[in-house]
């Protein structure tokens, strides 16, 4: 395939639901230290804890860092790697049907994208 199997359109499908992904505490400190917190500040205010998991807020039914009107993470630079990986989740080269329901959710996804493309393209080894 010539074409872009994925593309990001900004829509932030990726960002909502009822949790986010986990933040390892690397990630928090990272967070914390570009918005200028302490870390303390940082999980107060931004975080919630679910078991052993520290996730962030859902706000309007996306994560807390989804700018709605400018559609992009207000976090970009530091976000977090589970975040950078997406749509090119480890289950989607273990899966054939997990590669279609992701790229059905995904509008990022070029509709013509196989998953044979994707495996083609995209080593396993590199997002596990």
């Amino acid at each position: 395939m010539s074409e872009k199997i994925f593309e990001c359109k900004r829509c932030g499908f990726c960002c909502q639901g009822e949790s986010t992904v986990s933040l390892s505490p690397e990630e928090q400190q990272r967070i914390a230290s570009f918005l200028g917190l302490s870390l303390k500040d940082f999980l107060k205010t931004y975080t919630v804890s679910r078991g052993s998991r520290v996730e962030m807020k859902i706000v309007n039914g996306h994560c807390i860092f989804y700018d709605e009107e400018q559609r992009l993470c207000k976090i970009h630079p530091v976000k977090p790697f589970h975040c950078r990986r997406w749509p090119l989740h480890p289950s989607i080269f273990k899966d054939k049907e997990n590669f279609e329901i992701i790229r059905a959710s995904c509008p990022g996804f070029n509709e013509t994208a196989t998953w044979e493309d994707v495996k083609s393209l995209l080593s396993y080894k590199k997002f596990t």
